[in-house]
């Protein structure tokens, strides 16, 4: 162990040391690091305020982790850390993550749990630390809750690098002590269900067609057996469905079309109505013959992030084998503008026989989810919940704070809303007006048109009308994450790129539901 003086070194959040001449990277390879957390001192507190994990660990080293924290400066404001070395011989880096207010617990302007949010963002910022000085192994303190230091720790160290041939340095996470082990693995899973999200949407179109996105939930779902059914529906099987608005998009391309069908059955009762998860699959959307601009369009191969969120919350849960069971639809094809593609004026026959005229290319995911919706009635299902990077309307309405909620059912919005406050990952509601139905129902040619008669005005509003036109089960919900479906800085725990949100408030919906057998 290093003599107390030189086991200091500033970092870029402001902590000191002096002496340490041995190079971080090269003491740390292959060796184990831990990340611990600490709290903001109350008024009346003179000392630091360590979590328990950090408490133990202090008295291990006699005192000198509390002594050190003391030494090198003010107390931790949130978010921010400091590393110590040679503390403890099986932890040759020790990093210390401010966690705020020890008393954080929900916060109801934020509509969201503020300690569980502190956890994710410490841990996360902690355990990046760790992977930039290449340290592989790293122990984590659960911060008083388990689930949310694993989702922090697996979402924080998550970057796609898959195509890059300098890789940033593999981090295997595990959590400190003897707390509960069962809550840590449960935030692992829901984490790595909106990785998985987070992959799917942040690779290149050219690697993810409809074709391999279908592939790709069919070798992640094959692992649970008998349990979970897959049906990749092909060109023929959607033309005998009539899904005529779903192939007017998908005739654009020359990438064929695919419906995907996932049946888990969870629940013992076989016959138990099933929740629905329809999500929008445009694999890469150009606008079609309403092109685009060109600035910003690669990030539309994220325009599959309903898709890739419902799919990745059903592996979620078959993973947890929640008791329930769970159907989820995802129309997958590509935006483009060939020869064939749907023109301005244009008028396509959804699967329920209504007649849409399709005023603007560019607003295909309506199209694909009509018939999408109209098919999940088939099921008799309990509840049906689609997601769609849908609109621009709604990034310009809420940002990136929220996902925007257009539902029937006041029972269903309040699972969804107490799901979101524990993930931290929120909704909101909007309205679901006949003033804008009056919008979409108006049209010169057909029964519907596509972007109504105001086309700048409540334009995720009206997206959300024309597509209660396909819905008549009691309990639906449509989830527009287009102002969500990216993070630059705004969720510190997440890395820039493709969010894969809201994948765990959908898991968690769905764990709540499986709970709640009333149906209303």
């Amino acid at each position: 162990m290093l003599p107390l003086r030189t086991v200091l070194r500033r970092t870029a959040s402001g902590s000191c040391c002096r002496g340490f001449s041995v190079s971080a990277r090269a003491y740390n390879t292959g060796r184990k690091g831990l990340v611990l957390g600490v709290y903001d001192k109350e008024k009346d507190e003179g000392s630091v305020i360590l979590t328990n994990a950090g408490d133990v660990f202090d008295k291990v080293v006699s005192g000198k982790l509390r002594d050190q924290l003391t030494r090198s400066g003010p107390t931790l404001k949130k978010g921010k850390t400091r590393m110590f070395y040679g503390l403890h011989e099986d932890f040759p880096s020790v990093v210390v993550v401010g966690l705020g207010k020890k008393t954080a617990g929900v916060n109801h302007q934020e509509n969201w749990n503020e300690s569980k949010e502190n956890i994710r963002t410490a841990v996360s910022v902690g355990c990046r630390q760790m992977q930039d000085l290449e340290v592989e192994h790293v122990e984590v303190d659960p911060c008083g809750d388990e689930q949310a230091a694993a989702e922090g720790a697996v979402l924080g160290l998550f970057e796609y690098d898959e195509l890059k041939k300098k890789k940033k340095t593999a981090v295997a996470t595990q959590l400190h002590g003897s707390q509960d082990s069962a809550a840590w693995q449960k935030g692992v899973l829901y984490a790595e269900g909106q990785n998985l999200a987070r992959y799917l949407m942040e690779a290149p179109a050219n690697y993810i067609t409809p074709t391999r996105f279908a592939e790709i939930l069919e070798q992640k779902l094959g692992a649970f057996g008998d349990r979970i059914k897959v049906f990749t529906r092909l060109k023929a099987w959607i033309e005998e469905q009539q899904m005529g608005a779903f192939l007017s998009v998908a005739k654009g391309s020359d990438e064929p079309p695919v419906f995907l069908e996932i049946h888990y059955q969870g629940s013992p009762e076989s016959s138990e109505s099933p929740l629905v998860f329809v999500g929008k699959g445009v694999t890469f959307d150009s606008g079609g013959i309403s092109l685009k601009p060109s600035s910003g369009m690669d990030a539309m191969r994220a325009d599959m992030g309903g898709a890739a969120t419902v799919c990745s919350a059903i592996v979620t849960a078959a993973s947890l084998k929640l008791p329930l069971n769970i159907i989820g639809l995802a129309p997958l094809c590509e935006n483009m503008p060939n020869g064939k593609a749907n023109k301005p004026g244009d008028v396509v026959k959804a699967r329920n026989g209504k007649t849409i005229q399709v005023d603007n290319t560019d607003a295909e995911g309506r199209l694909l989810l009509a018939d999408a919706l109209c098919y999940a009635h088939d099921f008799n299902p309990r509840a049906i919940v689609n997601a769609a990077t849908l609109t621009g309307a709604m990034d310009v309405a809420l940002g990136s704070a929220a996902t925007g909620v257009f539902t029937n059912s006041s029972w269903l919005w309040t699972h969804l809303h107490e799901a979101s406050i524990v993930t931290g990952d929120r909704v909101w509601r909007m309205p679901l007006f006949e003033h804008y139905s009056k919008q979409v129902t108006e049209s010169a040619l057909a029964d519907l048109n596509n972007i109504g008669k105001y086309s700048r005005s409540g334009g995720a509003c009206t997206a959300a009308a024309f597509l209660k036109e396909f819905v008549s089960a009691p309990h639906w919900a449509h989830l527009d994450i287009a102002g969500v479906m990216s993070n630059k800085d705004e969720v510190p725990y997440l890395r820039k790129g493709m969010s894969g949100r809201p994948t765990r408030t959908l898991t968690e919906f769905a764990a709540r539901l499986s709970s709640d057998k009333n149906a209303s």
